[in-house]
């Protein structure tokens, strides 16, 4: 194991004080500038790290955060899961004065997440951690924060020039990409693919759209199916809307042998599946809720891409609280790898 550099090592190879040295590593009082760059340069060479723990414990600063999340529910469990990363990360953190607030929105309501993303603004919060799913609104919402001088790190998705410190998730296109691959390896090359995506505006919607372009994107340069890929977009997962769009889709086209659910929703296709006793389709879908995973073990949803959304957000209190504390950021996108989890592997996770 590698021994912990101390300002005492860094002071002995500068041939300077131990005060010098914590002035230098903590820009206070004056120190002539041939000696910081001294200072500095042998604290790089020595790969010198300060203690975060002992630092925040010494300041005694108080930390408020605010969390931006779609509601969970019995319809939306996948999002009753980063509450509780949230809470494990806050206990972790328990002697540094570290909370965070919830802001809960209804998912795809713009005035919903408006109106929240307002009142963090008046809030005023050391550090925003929150998932950007409404692209147009969240970019809004960044501006507001950049203005403010709030950091902000992502979850679940990611928007591109954004000023987040950080992103914690899925790779979404990647997601995408997998989800194709595990298709592509179980179905015969001449049947059709649908793509049903659960939600009110896709266009949207940043992280359904990625899964479902890095889909695409596997069957342009690897895939051998070349049967018709067809997306099928239902608003809301209500059940009886559900059956008459996909009744419609396969009264028009009964070749369709496998079925992507581009979101966590994919226990409302496989309800439908198993009520029309279709037999022999290859359902893939995303995150190990609790009706996905009824529906994994009785055979009617083939696979599940968990992208653990619980770590999710405890590295992202995690990451903002490092940040507040050393005014530093590991990286600027943080990628969680993805599971794959079938009826052999369920009841391990």
């Amino acid at each position: 194991m590698m021994k912990q550099v101390r300002i005492k090592d860094i002071a002995e190879k500068a041939g300077v004080s131990i005060g010098t040295v914590d002035r230098v590593l903590h820009n206070r009082g004056e120190v002539a500038a041939e000696t910081k760059e001294k200072v500095l340069t042998i604290a790089r060479e020595m790969h010198y790290q300060p203690n975060i723990v002992a630092q925040a414990l010494t300041a005694k600063k108080q930390y408020h955060l605010a969390a931006l999340l779609p509601r969970g529910g019995n319809d939306n469990v996948f999002w009753m899961m980063h509450p509780q990363g949230i809470e494990k990360a806050i206990n972790d953190l328990r002697p540094f004065f570290v909370d965070v607030r919830f802001f809960f929105f209804e998912l795809h309501n713009e005035a919903d997440f408006n109106q929240k993303a307002q009142e963090i603004i008046e809030y005023n919060p050391e550090g925003v951690i929150f998932a950007p799913i409404l692209k147009k609104e969240a970019i809004q919402f960044c501006n507001q924060l950049d203005d403010k001088s709030i950091p902000y790190i992502f979850i679940d998705t990611y928007i591109e020039n954004a000023n987040c410190l950080s992103f914690v998730g899925e790779d979404a296109y990647q997601g995408g990409r997998v989800a194709a691959s595990l298709i592509d390896y179980g179905l015969n090359p001449e049947k059709d693919i649908l793509i049903v995506n659960l939600a009110k505006d896709l266009e949207n919607t940043q992280h359904l759209n990625r899964r479902n372009q890095g889909f695409m994107s596997y069957f342009l340069d690897a895939g051998k199916n070349h049967g018709m890929k067809i997306t099928v977009e239902i608003p809301v997962s209500e059940r009886s809307l559900i059956e008459e769009r996909m009744d419609q889709i396969f009264q028009i086209q009964s070749q369709h042998c496998a079925i992507l659910v581009s979101s966590a929703k994919t226990h409302a296709i496989a309800r439908y599946i198993e009520s029309r006793k279709l037999q022999n389709v290859i359902v893939v879908g995303y995150e190990l809720t609790r009706k996905n995973k009824d529906y994994l073990k009785k055979g009617i949803i083939r696979f599940l891409i968990g992208q653990k959304p619980m770590k999710q957000a405890e590295k992202a209190v995690k990451r903002m609280f490092e940040y507040l504390t050393t005014g530093q950021i590991i990286s600027k996108k943080e990628f969680q790898p993805v599971e794959i989890i079938n009826v052999e592997n369920v009841d391990l996770f």
